[in-house]
């Protein structure tokens, strides 16, 4: 298994220092806050990031992301164009996939048949959009209350309804975690279109209470990270896994002390079912 640190983990640094603390850390990998790539190529060009990845042996895991990309109306033009752009900037230093987030529901009620209406028209436009770049779409449910795809069954059906070979999931531990989605779902998925694994764990707290903030180191909370990660071994899954933390209290560490910390908590919790490289 590939293991990345993410750029969401420490937000408050540049796209420089994340990949340089990556590679001071140990990491093969890194998902790109796509934030951060935009302030980077403001003074710098594809080429100046793809030597900077290549000189450090940091490979590019994702690009992190393109949000609510359905019930946009005429909104969506800057949807598509985002993701042109994106698929441009991946293509340039050999990322993979593009993460895409499903939308919040319009309304409380808004029936599951048009949820999924919704979503495979956008991720159909935006597939065929990254097709040609070479570009996969990785499609995350979000488990918080209001968002429209909240369990892996939701994300693999409007997957699967797309019918499209470029576009896949990531499946992320928190997101699962107060999503409402069991651990059977798993089981049913393709590992081969899982994209991206989001290592995290989840403080013991009502799970409307959940935000990002709440988010924890791997192993430190109480989701059931070691079954998932066995669920996702018996399903084949071998993966890149990244390690997305949004809490503001890892945002003040210092970031090569933060990815550190992190490896050696993710190591712990991911080697005793993956060869983690």
């Amino acid at each position: 298994m590939q293991l990345a640190f993410h750029g969401a983990t420490s937000i408050k640094a540049d796209l420089q220092t994340d990949i340089e603390v990556s590679a001071q850390a140990g990491y093969v990998a890194l998902e790109l806050w796509a934030a951060k790539v935009d302030r980077y190529l403001q003074t710098h060009t594809t080429a100046d990031l793809n030597t900077l990845l290549h000189s450090h042996r940091v490979a590019p895991m994702t690009l992190n992301s393109i949000e609510f990309i359905a019930f946009r109306g005429n909104e969506f033009a800057q949807v598509a164009a985002r993701c042109k752009q994106l698929c441009e900037v991946a293509s340039a230093i050999g990322c993979p996939s593009i993460a895409v987030i499903p939308s919040p529901k319009p309304a409380w009620d808004t029936p599951w048949a048009t949820v999924v209406a919704e979503h495979v028209q956008a991720l159909q436009v935006l597939s065929a959009i990254a097709a040609p770049y070479g570009i996969r779409l990785a499609f995350e449910f979000i488990g918080y209350g209001g968002f429209s795809v909240r369990t892996p069954r939701g994300a693999w059906e409007i997957i699967q309804a797309a019918g499209r070979d470029n576009i896949g999931m990531v499946f992320d531990i928190a997101h699962f975690s107060i999503g409402g989605g069991r651990l059977e779902e798993i089981d049913l998925l393709d590992s081969s279109r899982i994209y991206g694994f989001h290592l995290d764990d989840i403080e013991d707290t009502a799970r409307e209470a959940y935000t990002d903030a709440l988010r924890l180191l791997p192993g430190k909370g109480i989701a059931e990270t070691g079954e998932i990660c066995s669920r996702l071994k018996a399903i084949g899954f071998d993966g890149a896994c990244s390690i997305e933390l949004f809490r503001p209290e890892y945002w003040e560490w210092n970031p090569l002390d933060l990815a550190k910390i992190a490896r050696n908590a993710a190591l712990e919790v991911l080697s005793p079912y993956f060869e983690v490289y």
